[in-house]
């Protein structure tokens, strides 16, 4: 057994919103567990995305999360939760004018396959890119063509 305190748990560097990765803490090899406190304004992640590998779940432990999807919005009220099954697009944030706290969980632990919803250039035959860390952020590329694409035009 494993026990943490969620306060004492480092924060994560994140422009989004405060957030503190409980996986490691407790040792979990199958789930990633992200605890976030939102302020009004921030998000989960920095737009629209979907895990291609991994299904997501938020719980809102207090405060109302507001999640974007393709078919429209959807609000997540204190003591409700959410799923989003791989492939589901989402955005969640806070559009309230109260603080969010959440607990993210995400099975399998690591994804590797992050889709934002962006066509490709190149090819046109995608209607996604892949997103993938660099060092500043993300790189993108086709995952039909394999072409490296640059958002930042």
């Amino acid at each position: 057994m494993e026990q943490v305190s969620i306060e004492e748990v480092e924060t994560a560097d994140r422009s989004t919103g405060t957030v503190r990765g409980l996986a490691e803490e407790l040792g979990t090899t199958d789930v990633a567990i992200n605890h976030y406190r939102l302020e009004p304004g921030e998000a989960f992640a920095g737009g629209m995305h979907t895990h291609m590998d991994q299904e997501e779940v938020f719980y809102v432990i207090a405060g109302e999360a507001t999640f974007e999807t393709p078919d429209g919005e959807v609000g997540v009220d204190e003591g409700e939760a959410v799923r989003f099954a791989p492939g589901d697009y989402q955005r969640g944030r806070n559009d309230g004018d109260e603080q969010v706290e959440a607990l993210a969980l995400g099975a399998p632990k690591e994804s590797t396959d992050v889709r934002i919803p962006q066509p490709c250039p190149a090819c046109g035959d995608s209607d996604d890119l892949r997103a993938i860390p660099a060092d500043e952020g993300f790189a993108f590329e086709c995952p039909e063509c394999g072409a490296d694409v640059d958002l930042g035009a």
